[in-house]
Parts: structure tokens; C-alpha cells; sequence
């Protein structure tokens, strides 16, 4: 039988893991992108090779988006492509901590159908496929049950909290933060914490692994103007993500500035 679309991103994470930590042991050669992009080593690169090769190898046919990879306009006409960061957080990856990630999505019509998110460094491998729940580690997951926007637990940054992004008085959620856009998806969908949230537009590599998992955790998944996240794009950022149990997530979206 062949392997299903989840059970080879499954695979080829956990070989990414391996391939990231061999590189970390060597030592970092750290470069900086163009433009203020943020730093890469050769380990983001060897991943993304091995990624590729992997995945293009046992799905030819599917289309290709990567945050280390050269973007072309071929993977507009393609209807399945995988959506890939080879490592999401590499900040975090150069200085040492453990929340950095590899997010490897399958996308179909613009939607994603399959989502894996591995934390090599504390292994944590969150999984789902669509309409079939979420999982880290084989344990099915689900959003907590947190109602009121005064009382919840919101992953955002700093800048999130400015008072023009809010239409009356900032809300009085505790905010907490983690680097990996991928793992703060995933830390809602295990109820860890009740909401997340950045305005800021964003790559669909950070997110598409992510919303899936948080979506088939229970969750509400949408832009910060409360639109449905579609994949794919010729420019691939989505509005932000608003993700949160679907009260929460209302109430977050009433009182975010729309701009």
C-alpha cells in the first residue's frame, strides 16, 4: 500500500531532525540573508536539500514552496505542493534552546491536508491530517476550554500589544511568547496555552504544518481579519493568524483594529 501523504512527512521530519542535529554537533556557520531577512546556516540548507529530495522523490508530481528555496511560479498551477521550513526558529536553533522546529505541510486546492511539526531537540512530533485530529506523540489533542479573553493565555509578541492594533483598551490577557511561529500553533492545540497571535503578514511556511494541527485540535484558525487561511498564494503570506477556541477567537477578532 502506499504511503500516505502524512506518513511520509512524518518520515522525513524525524530525518530532518537527525540531519539538523549532526549539523548543530559540527558547529554553526552562521550567514545573514539579504535585506535584514534573518540568519541561515548550513544546517537550514542540508535540511532543505534532504527535505526536497526526500519528498519530491516519492511525490513528483507535487509542487515545492520552501522558505530556503528560490521560489518560481510553477507551483501556482500545481493543485497538491508541499509547504515546507526546514527549520522554523533559527535564532533559537544558533543560540542553543530547544524550541526550534522543522513544519512540513501538504497542501491541496489551497488548503492544507496534511501537517507535521518536530521538535527534534525535546521529541515532540505534533501530526494530523485533515478531519482526522491532532496528535503529539500519538496523544490526540484539544484546545482548552478557556472562554473569556481577561482570563486567557495568549502566545503574541510585544508589538502585538500596541493599542493601535486594539479598538478599545489593550485586553488584559497574559501574553507569553516562543521563536517558532510553528510551535506557538502547536502549543495551543495542546491546550498548553488558549490563544496565539500575530498580525504581522506571514509566510506560509511558519504557519501551514501549524493551522492544520490547531484547527483539527478544536480550534478556530483564521487571518487577523478573521478570513479562512488559503495556501499557495503568488505572494505566500497570509494576513497574520488568529488561532484560538472559537468564543476566545471571537472575542480576540471583535477587539483587534482592522488595517
Amino acid at each position: 500500500m502506499p504511503e500516505s501523504d502524512l506518513d511520509l512527512l512524518i518520515d522525513a521530519a524525524r530525518q530532518a531532525g537527525e540531519i539538523a542535529l549532526h549539523h548543530k554537533a559540527k558547529g554553526l556557520n552562521v550567514e545573514h540573508k539579504p535585506d535584514d531577512a534573518g540568519p541561515v546556516t548550513q544546517a537550514d540548507y542540508a535540511v532543505d536539500l534532504a527535505l526536497r529530495d526526500m519528498l519530491k522523490a516519492a511525490r513528483p508530481e507535487y509542487g515545492w514552496l520552501s522558505e530556503e528555496t528560490r521560489d518560481t511560479p510553477d507551483r501556482l498551477d500545481k493543485n497538491r505542493l508541499f509547504i515546507v521550513d526546514p527549520i522554523d526558529g533559527t535564532r533559537s536553533f544558533i543560540a542553543g534552546e530547544t524550541t526550534w522546529a522543522h513544519s512540513l505541510a501538504m497542501v491541496e486546492n489551497g488548503v492544507v491536508s496534511a501537517g507535521v511539526v518536530y521538535l527534534p531537540e525535546m521529541d515532540l512530533l505534533y501530526s494530523s491530517s485533515i478531519t482526522q485530529g491532532a496528535f503529539c506523540n500519538g496523544e490526540q489533542l484539544s484546545v482548552s476550554d478557556v472562554l473569556e479573553i481577561d482570563d486567557a493565555r495568549v502566545l503574541a509578541t510585544k508589538p502585538n500589544m500596541d493599542p493601535i492594533h486594539w479598538r478599545d483598551a489593550v485586553p488584559g490577557f497574559a501574553r507569553s511568547h516562543r521563536p517558532s511561529l510553528a510551535y506557538r500553533l502547536c502549543l495551543v492545540a495542546q491546550g498548553r496555552y488558549d490563544a496565539m497571535l500575530t498580525l504581522r503578514p506571514s509566510w506560509e511556511w511558519d504557519i501551514a504544518a501549524g493551522a492544520l494541527i490547531l484547527s483539527e485540535a478544536g480550534a478556530t484558525v483564521t487571518d487577523r481579519h478573521g478570513y479562512p487561511l488559503r495556501f499557495n498564494n503568488r505572494i505566500p503570506q497570509t494576513a497574520g493568524v488568529l488561532g484560538a477556541g472559537a468564543e476566545l477567537h471571537g472575542q480576540i477578532a471583535e477587539q483587534l483594529v482592522y488595517r
